[in-house]
């Protein structure tokens, strides 16, 4: 619990806005960021009693008579008052960090990795609700766990995706029943390297002991190497082999027994088999039955701005993967297609190689590039002979991947980038996308 504390919040995010809410009450509250257009926020804010104020300029707003920092997720560790934060021993936390201290005695389920999380999260939570269940989602996902709190009762079941970035200034926070569904070269940019960003993903099971669950992915050796030596009680999951739960002749297999048939499955591709048995893994803890499961995932159609289907117009099928912002996650992707297919790319130049995605590009007949990396990437496309058109924007880069397509192709929109060049969110960008379909339509 925080009381009467002087406390910093160091961006305006969905994140630091609940968590400012929280906190008014009881302490000295200064938010800021460098820019703000809701005013309806910010005098919302104030009448709470939150000192708001939007500048450029932060470190002169900021000295060393703080007791806590509260940053936005996304705010580099290299930014300045990160870095003074240090100088002057002032704990820094996230909003997950700030709730946890808030929190009734509950059971977490924590869920991250590089890809898959907001889909494992969300298949975990439609188990334990559909077993009627109390259970609340929260995290990374969209749904700040400050902003549920007055919900949340003891004996209540959390489901909580938790990004890279959430983890780095995790501190209490304890995950009774963790998973890590993979590991691949993401962040890098935030981390510095491979080996920063996987010792940070382990963070996630830092104050687990033996009572608690490690829920991991058997197949990718990154996982399995760097999580031999937990406390916890580890339980695989392999699309490539046998563990605890896996894939045989064509069904998911738990302990010997079949769960359900692939084709009983309605979303597809090996990647969301792999969330899955993560999901049914983390679900039996609860004692969820196979009947409820198999349910669900007939049920289950897939994660908005997640390979979402968007419509059929002129022949052509439209695919909205807006939330694949890094390479890995665009191979996700491009390997759930074969057909001839049209690859709208682009957005935040962080600097990343485009060069992964080269053996997954057989059946592109096409590259459209917009954003911030759009010449790097008509560069890429370019020097290894795929055509490749270069727009502005995402309107012009649908509208020419309509015209250079033919019925029976697929026109994805899988960015293989962030988004904040020119969006708020990947949700932003995934939601125009959808909006410049339906105006085709």
């Amino acid at each position: 619990m925080f009381k009467d504390k002087k406390i910093f919040i160091l961006g305006m995010g969905k994140s630091g806005v609940s968590v400012a809410k929280l906190l008014a009450k009881d302490n000295h509250v200064l938010i800021t960021d460098v820019k703000c257009d809701d005013f309806d926020l910010i005098k919302e804010l104030e009448g709470l009693g939150v000192n708001v104020i939007i500048t450029k300029n932060q470190e002169e707003i900021f000295d060393d008579s703080y007791d806590y920092v509260i940053k936005n997720p996304g705010v580099r560790l290299d930014h300045p008052i990160v870095v003074k934060s240090k100088e002057y021993h002032i704990p820094i936390l996230t909003e997950l960090e700030v709730a946890y201290r808030y929190l009734p005695e509950v059971t977490i389920v924590g869920i991250t990795g590089s890809n898959g999380k907001t889909t494992t999260t969300t298949i975990i939570y439609e188990f334990l609700k559909s077993a009627g269940l109390p259970v609340h989602l929260a995290g990374n996902i969209g749904y700040p766990l400050c902003s549920q709190l007055s919900e949340i009762k003891k004996g209540d079941i959390i489901v909580t995706e938790i990004s890279s970035h959430q983890l780095v200034n995790l501190d209490t926070f304890k995950v009774d029943v963790a998973v890590l569904t993979n590991l691949y070269q993401v962040h890098l940019d935030f981390f510095g390297n491979f080996e920063n960003y996987k010792m940070n993903k382990l963070r996630i099971f830092n104050n687990q002991d033996e009572k608690c669950v490690a829920i991991l992915n058997k197949g990718d050796k990154e996982v399995y190497d760097l999580t031999l030596g937990l406390k916890a009680t580890k339980k695989y999951f392999s699309s490539k082999g046998d563990a605890d739960i896996c894939i045989k002749d064509g069904s998911i297999i738990y302990e010997g027994k079949e769960i359900v048939d692939l084709s009983d499955v309605r979303v597809k591709g090996v990647h969301n088999y792999e969330n899955i048995m993560a999901a049914i893994l983390a679900a039996k803890e609860f004692n969820v039955s196979n009947e409820i499961i198999k349910e669900v995932l007939n049920n289950f159609a897939g994660v908005e701005h997640r390979i979402e289907f968007v419509a059929k117009i002129g022949g052509r099928e439209f695919y909205n993967d807006s939330k694949a912002t890094n390479v890995d996650s665009t191979i996700t992707a491009l390997k759930s297609f074969d057909n001839n297919v049209v690859l709208i790319l682009g957005g935040l130049d962080r600097g990343h190689s485009f060069e992964p995605l080269l053996p997954y590009l057989s059946h592109v007949k096409h590259i459209i590039c917009f954003g911030e990396t759009k010449d790097r990437i008509s560069e890429f496309a370019s020097k290894n002979g795929i055509d490749v058109t270069v727009t502005d924007n995402l309107e012009e880069a649908v509208h020419a991947a309509y015209n250079i397509s033919l019925e029976g192709d697929t026109i994805l929109l899988s960015p293989a980038c962030a988004s904040w060049d020119q969006y708020k969110s990947f949700e932003d960008r995934g939601n125009e996308f959808k909006n410049i379909v339906s105006k085709l339509a």
